[in-house]
């Protein structure tokens, strides 16, 4: 079943008087799903253009009725992140929660995967990689697949570079290694496949266009 979207846009501007990407994603179940699971997800983050490190961090889901709060500030002299958090069921609360040199949000982490250099890989080598949830900070890691063909519903198939993700147990995730993602095996590694289980089953998402991409794709098998 087609039941839903995604859309990821990164554009550039200013945050506290220096250059930044600002990273925006939404995703949401299409209206005539919403009565077997409503979904509404909104992120938004600033990075730094250089160093690629997360500076604020804006989310707000609705996934079957559970509401999630978090915003984020980033202090990475100080290694800390200002955590502004409340969900459906855990009333308004401020935390600073200490963080490893690489702690990621939710969205940043995504466009960290994009940017790791997987040519010095072996098969089920492991990326440990540190996220900010809620009003904590979880230890988890990428797990290196392989290169492997993935096909979009469209039917153009890409070489492409799969690997797997440990995910933190929430409302729609189960937690554990259960995300697998299939990215173009080239400069862009452009998301072409994405599979999960989830709570109520499993979801599949596949690319359908993209555009202002940096670099030609040069992984097309099939156009």
């Amino acid at each position: 079943m087609n039941a839903g979207y995604v859309e990821f846009s990164v554009k550039t501007q200013k945050y506290l008087n220096r250059e930044v990407y600002h990273l925006d994603s939404y995703g949401s179940s299409h209206k005539s799903y919403d009565w077997l699971f409503k979904v509404r997800d909104d992120y938004q983050s600033y990075l730094d253009k250089e160093s690629l490190r997360p500076l604020w961090f804006d989310r707000q889901n609705d996934e079957g009725g559970f509401k999630v709060k978090n915003e984020y500030f980033f202090d990475h002299q100080k290694k800390v992140i200002y955590a502004f958090t409340a969900t459906s069921n855990r009333p308004f609360r401020k935390d600073t929660l200490k963080i490893k040199d690489c702690t990621f949000d939710l969205v940043t982490l995504v466009y960290y995967c994009r940017n790791l250099n997987f040519s010095g890989l072996h098969l089920n080598d492991s990326i440990p990689v540190s996220i900010a949830v809620d009003n904590g900070i979880y230890n988890l890691y990428i797990r290196y697949l392989g290169k492997e063909d993935a096909e979009t519903k469209a039917g153009i198939i890409y070489h492409c570079i799969k690997f797997s993700a440990m995910l933190v147990e929430g409302t729609i995730f189960k937690g554990g290694e259960d995300l697998y993602v299939w990215v173009t095996d080239d400069k862009n590694h452009i998301p072409i496949r994405i599979d999960a289980k989830i709570l109520i089953g499993s979801v599949k998402a596949y690319l359908t266009n993209t555009e202002g991409l940096c670099n030609p794709v040069e992984s097309i098998v099939t156009p």
